[in-house]
Protein backbone atom coordinates (compact mmCIF):
# COMPACT_ATOMS: atom_id res chain seq x y z
CA UNK A 1 0.00 0.00 0.00
CA UNK A 2 1.00 3.70 -0.33
CA UNK A 3 2.44 5.18 2.71
CA UNK A 4 -0.08 8.63 3.20
CA UNK A 5 1.53 12.00 3.63
CA UNK A 6 -0.79 14.78 5.27
CA UNK A 7 0.48 18.35 5.23
CA UNK A 8 -1.37 21.86 5.80
CA UNK A 9 -0.24 25.23 4.35
CA UNK A 10 -1.94 26.70 6.88
CA UNK A 11 1.12 25.33 9.48
CA UNK A 12 3.68 27.78 7.48
CA UNK A 13 1.50 30.37 9.00
CA UNK A 14 2.11 29.62 12.71
CA UNK A 15 4.68 32.02 13.10
CA UNK A 16 7.32 32.20 15.94
CA UNK A 17 10.03 34.86 16.58
CA UNK A 18 12.94 35.97 14.21
CA UNK A 19 15.76 32.97 15.11
CA UNK A 20 13.31 30.44 17.03
CA UNK A 21 14.41 27.31 15.77
CA UNK A 22 11.19 26.01 15.64
CA UNK A 23 10.21 27.97 12.16
CA UNK A 24 8.44 27.59 9.29
CA UNK A 25 11.12 26.89 7.16
CA UNK A 26 11.22 23.28 8.58
CA UNK A 27 8.28 22.98 6.74
CA UNK A 28 9.49 24.07 3.40
CA UNK A 29 12.68 21.80 3.87
CA UNK A 30 10.69 19.08 4.29
CA UNK A 31 8.42 20.03 1.22
CA UNK A 32 11.94 19.98 -0.76
CA UNK A 33 12.83 16.70 -0.34
CA UNK A 34 9.40 15.01 -0.83
CA UNK A 35 9.72 16.53 -4.29
CA UNK A 36 12.13 13.88 -5.21
CA UNK A 37 11.36 11.38 -7.79
CA UNK A 38 11.72 9.05 -4.83
CA UNK A 39 8.58 10.18 -3.10
CA UNK A 40 6.77 9.93 -5.91
CA UNK A 41 4.46 7.18 -5.26
CA UNK A 42 3.43 9.09 -1.69
CA UNK A 43 -0.18 9.65 -1.84
CA UNK A 44 -0.25 13.35 -0.44
CA UNK A 45 -3.48 14.41 1.38
CA UNK A 46 -4.20 17.79 3.14
CA UNK A 47 -4.53 17.58 6.93
CA UNK A 48 -7.58 19.13 7.98
CA UNK A 49 -8.66 20.84 10.75
CA UNK A 50 -9.42 18.88 13.85
CA UNK A 51 -12.52 19.95 16.07
CA UNK A 52 -12.00 21.65 19.09
CA UNK A 53 -13.69 18.89 20.79
CA UNK A 54 -11.00 16.82 19.56
CA UNK A 55 -8.15 18.30 22.12
CA UNK A 56 -10.28 17.62 25.16
CA UNK A 57 -9.69 13.43 24.51
CA UNK A 58 -6.61 14.36 26.16
CA UNK A 59 -6.11 17.75 27.62
CA UNK A 60 -9.16 19.63 29.73
CA UNK A 61 -11.82 22.18 28.51
CA UNK A 62 -9.53 24.92 31.06
CA UNK A 63 -6.47 24.40 29.29
CA UNK A 64 -8.08 24.43 25.49
CA UNK A 65 -9.58 27.78 26.83
CA UNK A 66 -6.00 29.02 28.01
CA UNK A 67 -4.48 28.81 24.63
CA UNK A 68 -7.44 29.99 22.81
CA UNK A 69 -7.51 33.33 24.99
CA UNK A 70 -3.39 33.61 24.46
CA UNK A 71 -3.84 33.55 20.47
CA UNK A 72 -3.22 37.18 19.57
CA UNK A 73 -5.23 39.57 17.00
CA UNK A 74 -2.27 40.54 15.62
CA UNK A 75 1.77 39.97 15.91
CA UNK A 76 2.85 37.38 18.30
CA UNK A 77 2.53 36.45 22.08
CA UNK A 78 4.44 34.59 24.81
CA UNK A 79 2.81 31.52 26.54
CA UNK A 80 6.51 30.59 28.05
CA UNK A 81 9.72 31.31 27.21
CA UNK A 82 10.24 28.89 24.38
CA UNK A 83 6.61 28.86 23.36
CA UNK A 84 5.24 32.08 21.22
CA UNK A 85 2.10 32.05 19.22
CA UNK A 86 0.37 34.16 16.53
CA UNK A 87 -2.79 34.86 14.71
CA UNK A 88 -3.42 31.02 12.62
CA UNK A 89 -1.53 29.35 15.51
CA UNK A 90 -4.79 27.63 17.01
CA UNK A 91 -5.85 26.62 13.42
CA UNK A 92 -1.98 25.11 12.89
CA UNK A 93 -2.02 23.51 15.55
CA UNK A 94 -5.89 22.01 15.44
CA UNK A 95 -4.57 20.56 11.93
CA UNK A 96 -1.53 19.28 13.45
CA UNK A 97 -4.31 17.15 15.74
CA UNK A 98 -6.67 16.57 12.82
CA UNK A 99 -3.45 15.43 10.51
CA UNK A 100 -3.05 12.74 13.54
CA UNK A 101 -6.56 11.61 13.64
CA UNK A 102 -6.79 11.35 9.80
CA UNK A 103 -3.75 9.05 9.95
CA UNK A 104 -4.90 6.93 12.21
CA UNK A 105 -8.59 6.45 10.78
CA UNK A 106 -6.66 5.76 7.28
CA UNK A 107 -4.00 3.27 9.14
CA UNK A 108 -7.65 1.34 11.44
CA UNK A 109 -9.84 1.55 8.26
CA UNK A 110 -7.36 -0.07 6.32
CA UNK A 111 -6.74 2.85 3.26
CA UNK A 112 -2.99 2.70 3.82
CA UNK A 113 -0.46 0.51 6.45
CA UNK A 114 1.06 4.04 7.44
CA UNK A 115 1.52 7.55 6.93
CA UNK A 116 3.49 10.72 8.19
CA UNK A 117 2.30 13.50 9.42
CA UNK A 118 4.23 16.46 8.67
CA UNK A 119 2.73 19.48 9.94
CA UNK A 120 3.98 22.52 13.00
CA UNK A 121 3.91 22.97 16.07
CA UNK A 122 4.78 19.87 17.05
CA UNK A 123 3.50 18.34 20.57
CA UNK A 124 5.04 15.88 22.50
CA UNK A 125 5.96 18.40 25.47
CA UNK A 126 2.52 19.61 25.66
CA UNK A 127 1.28 18.10 28.99
CA UNK A 128 -2.38 17.66 30.23
CA UNK A 129 -2.72 20.54 31.51
CA UNK A 130 0.27 22.74 30.45
CA UNK A 131 1.69 24.11 26.53
CA UNK A 132 5.35 24.24 26.43
CA UNK A 133 8.15 23.68 24.60
CA UNK A 134 7.18 24.93 21.43
CA UNK A 135 4.05 22.49 21.79
CA UNK A 136 0.04 23.65 21.92
CA UNK A 137 -1.90 20.42 21.86
CA UNK A 138 -0.40 16.84 22.26
CA UNK A 139 -1.27 15.10 19.35
CA UNK A 140 0.51 12.02 19.88
CA UNK A 141 -1.72 11.39 23.05
CA UNK A 142 -4.80 12.93 21.44
CA UNK A 143 -4.29 10.35 18.22
CA UNK A 144 -3.72 7.71 21.22
CA UNK A 145 -6.74 8.46 22.73
CA UNK A 146 -8.82 8.55 19.43
CA UNK A 147 -7.74 5.18 18.36
CA UNK A 148 -9.27 3.80 21.49
CA UNK A 149 -12.18 5.51 21.42
CA UNK A 150 -13.36 5.16 18.20
CA UNK A 151 -11.56 1.50 17.10
CA UNK A 152 -11.98 0.62 20.98
CA UNK A 153 -7.97 -0.66 20.44
CA UNK A 154 -6.83 -1.98 23.55
CA UNK A 155 -3.25 -0.69 23.54
CA UNK A 156 -1.52 1.67 21.95
CA UNK A 157 2.08 2.21 21.97
CA UNK A 158 4.34 5.64 21.73
CA UNK A 159 7.47 5.87 20.45
CA UNK A 160 9.34 9.21 20.76
CA UNK A 161 12.73 9.14 19.60
CA UNK A 162 12.96 12.85 19.81
CA UNK A 163 15.78 14.31 21.17
CA UNK A 164 14.12 15.83 24.58
CA UNK A 165 12.16 13.60 26.30
CA UNK A 166 8.21 13.92 25.62
CA UNK A 167 7.38 14.49 29.24
CA UNK A 168 3.90 15.81 28.01
CA UNK A 169 2.98 12.48 26.69
CA UNK A 170 4.86 10.60 29.69
CA UNK A 171 2.44 13.30 31.85
CA UNK A 172 -0.33 11.82 30.20
CA UNK A 173 -0.34 8.44 30.19
CA UNK A 174 1.50 7.71 33.52
CA UNK A 175 -0.95 6.02 35.38
CA UNK A 176 -2.74 4.38 32.21
CA UNK A 177 -1.65 0.93 31.20
CA UNK A 178 -3.22 0.93 27.69
CA UNK A 179 -0.57 2.90 26.53
CA UNK A 180 2.69 2.36 26.65
CA UNK A 181 5.01 4.89 26.18
CA UNK A 182 8.79 4.20 24.95
CA UNK A 183 11.31 7.10 24.63
CA UNK A 184 14.97 7.78 23.74
CA UNK A 185 16.10 11.20 24.66
CA UNK A 186 19.53 12.98 25.63
CA UNK A 187 19.30 13.38 29.67
CA UNK A 188 20.27 15.61 30.96
CA UNK A 189 18.66 18.27 29.13
CA UNK A 190 15.36 20.21 28.42
CA UNK A 191 13.00 19.31 29.82
CA UNK A 192 14.68 17.66 32.57
CA UNK A 193 12.38 14.34 32.70
CA UNK A 194 12.99 10.87 31.37
CA UNK A 195 14.94 8.73 33.96
CA UNK A 196 15.06 5.63 34.20
CA UNK A 197 13.28 5.31 37.53
CA UNK A 198 10.43 7.02 35.77
CA UNK A 199 8.03 3.94 35.07
CA UNK A 200 4.07 5.27 35.58
CA UNK A 201 2.23 1.94 36.23
CA UNK A 202 4.93 -0.38 34.32
CA UNK A 203 3.85 1.64 31.16
CA UNK A 204 6.50 3.87 30.54
CA UNK A 205 9.99 3.36 29.53
CA UNK A 206 12.67 5.55 28.90
CA UNK A 207 15.81 4.90 27.79
CA UNK A 208 18.14 8.04 28.31
CA UNK A 209 21.26 8.86 26.51
CA UNK A 210 24.46 10.78 27.45
CA UNK A 211 25.94 14.17 25.35
CA UNK A 212 27.83 13.34 22.38
CA UNK A 213 26.90 9.07 22.09
CA UNK A 214 25.82 8.28 18.61
CA UNK A 215 24.96 5.30 16.85
CA UNK A 216 25.77 2.40 18.76
CA UNK A 217 24.49 3.55 22.07
CA UNK A 218 20.98 4.76 20.23
CA UNK A 219 20.52 1.76 18.50
CA UNK A 220 21.71 -0.59 21.85
CA UNK A 221 19.06 1.83 23.82
CA UNK A 222 16.36 0.54 20.95
CA UNK A 223 17.35 -2.96 21.19
CA UNK A 224 17.46 -3.46 25.42
CA UNK A 225 14.79 -1.35 26.40
CA UNK A 226 12.43 -0.17 23.87
CA UNK A 227 12.31 -3.24 21.27
CA UNK A 228 11.73 -5.96 24.24
CA UNK A 229 8.61 -3.35 25.72
CA UNK A 230 6.86 -3.63 22.57
CA UNK A 231 7.36 -7.21 22.10
CA UNK A 232 6.01 -7.44 25.55
CA UNK A 233 2.94 -4.91 25.03
CA UNK A 234 1.84 -6.46 21.47
CA UNK A 235 0.83 -2.88 20.74
CA UNK A 236 -2.66 -2.73 18.49
CA UNK A 237 -1.22 0.65 16.74
CA UNK A 238 2.42 2.08 16.93
CA UNK A 239 2.37 6.15 17.16
CA UNK A 240 5.60 7.65 16.50
CA UNK A 241 6.93 10.95 17.98
CA UNK A 242 9.43 11.49 15.03
CA UNK A 243 12.03 14.05 16.29
CA UNK A 244 14.98 14.33 13.89
CA UNK A 245 16.78 16.83 16.71
CA UNK A 246 19.02 13.90 17.94
CA UNK A 247 21.09 13.99 14.09
CA UNK A 248 24.64 14.89 14.58
CA UNK A 249 24.21 18.77 12.87
CA UNK A 250 20.87 19.53 15.33
CA UNK A 251 21.97 22.84 17.43
CA UNK A 252 19.56 22.13 20.54
CA UNK A 253 21.39 18.89 21.12
CA UNK A 254 24.63 16.92 21.59
CA UNK A 255 23.61 13.35 20.00
CA UNK A 256 25.34 12.19 16.99
CA UNK A 257 23.01 10.14 14.78
CA UNK A 258 22.88 10.22 11.03
CA UNK A 259 20.20 9.70 8.94
CA UNK A 260 20.72 5.79 8.55
CA UNK A 261 19.85 5.65 12.64
CA UNK A 262 16.24 6.77 11.72
CA UNK A 263 15.69 4.17 8.97
CA UNK A 264 16.99 1.69 11.36
CA UNK A 265 14.68 2.69 13.78
CA UNK A 266 11.69 2.45 11.61
CA UNK A 267 12.78 -0.61 9.99
CA UNK A 268 12.51 -2.17 13.41
CA UNK A 269 9.56 -0.59 14.63
CA UNK A 270 7.57 -2.01 11.46
CA UNK A 271 8.71 -5.17 12.30
CA UNK A 272 7.06 -5.31 15.48
CA UNK A 273 3.99 -3.63 13.59
CA UNK A 274 4.00 -6.41 11.17
CA UNK A 275 4.10 -9.21 14.06
CA UNK A 276 0.75 -7.20 16.22
CA UNK A 277 -1.15 -5.16 14.75
CA UNK A 278 -1.22 -5.55 10.74
CA UNK A 279 1.16 -3.10 10.33
CA UNK A 280 -0.55 -0.21 11.55
CA UNK A 281 2.25 2.96 12.07
CA UNK A 282 1.20 6.72 11.84
CA UNK A 283 4.43 9.00 12.68
CA UNK A 284 3.96 12.48 13.79
CA UNK A 285 6.56 14.90 13.17
CA UNK A 286 7.89 16.57 16.19
CA UNK A 287 11.73 18.71 16.66
CA UNK A 288 14.51 18.69 14.20
CA UNK A 289 16.14 22.25 13.92
CA UNK A 290 18.64 21.73 11.72
CA UNK A 291 17.03 22.30 8.03
CA UNK A 292 19.49 19.81 6.11
CA UNK A 293 19.73 17.29 9.13
CA UNK A 294 15.91 17.40 9.30
CA UNK A 295 15.72 16.54 5.91
CA UNK A 296 17.88 14.05 5.23
CA UNK A 297 16.63 12.17 8.63
CA UNK A 298 12.87 12.31 7.65
CA UNK A 299 13.49 11.27 3.97
CA UNK A 300 15.68 8.20 5.36
CA UNK A 301 12.37 7.55 7.24
CA UNK A 302 9.79 8.36 5.05
CA UNK A 303 11.16 5.86 2.47
CA UNK A 304 11.63 3.13 4.87
CA UNK A 305 7.86 3.52 5.44
CA UNK A 306 7.18 3.19 2.01
CA UNK A 307 9.03 0.33 1.69
CA UNK A 308 6.71 -1.76 3.52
Amino acid sequence: MTTFLYSNPICLEHLTPPGHPERPDRLRALEAVFEHENFAPLKRLEAPMAAEDSVLLAHPERFLARVKAAIPEEGRARIDEDTSVSPRSLEAALISVGGALAAVDAVMDGETDNAFVMTRPPGHHAERDKAMGFCLFNQAAIAARHAQKKYAVERVAIVDWDVHHGNGTQDIFYDDKSVVYCSTHQMPLYPGTGALKETGQGNIFNAPLSANDGSDHFRDAFKSRILPALENARPDLIIISAGFDAHHRDPLAEINLVADDFDWATGKLMDIASRYNGNRVVSLLEGGYDLLGLAESAGSHVLRLMRG
